[in-house]
């Protein structure tokens, strides 16, 4: 499976997580996205993307605000994870 992994605020490429996917048997696909430039750090994922249409999209705290903002169609993610529901304050 291919994997689009977009890194946090701060991080690099190359860091746990993706390693972990790859050593798995996935392809992970890390670009460096600009940490500075939120609409740059868009254009270089949504260039990824368009290169190698991943079957996945994975981002990493700032990495997930950026798989947000980007178009791809029928790839699966970001998903956010279920909401527990809290109990009534009595």
């Amino acid at each position: 499976m291919t994997i689009l992994f977009l890194h946090g605020w701060h991080s690099v490429p190359g860091g746990v997580k993706p390693t972990y996917l790859k050593d798995y048997g996935h392809e992970v696909l890390n670009p460096a996205l600009d940490g500075d430039n939120f609409t740059q750090a868009i254009k270089t994922a949504q260039a990824e993307f368009d290169q190698h249409h991943p079957q996945v999209v994975v981002g990493n705290s700032r990495g997930g605000a950026v798989a947000m903002n980007i178009n791809s169609g029928s790839a699966l993610g970001p998903h956010m994870p279920p909401r527990k529901k809290s109990k009534p304050v009595s």
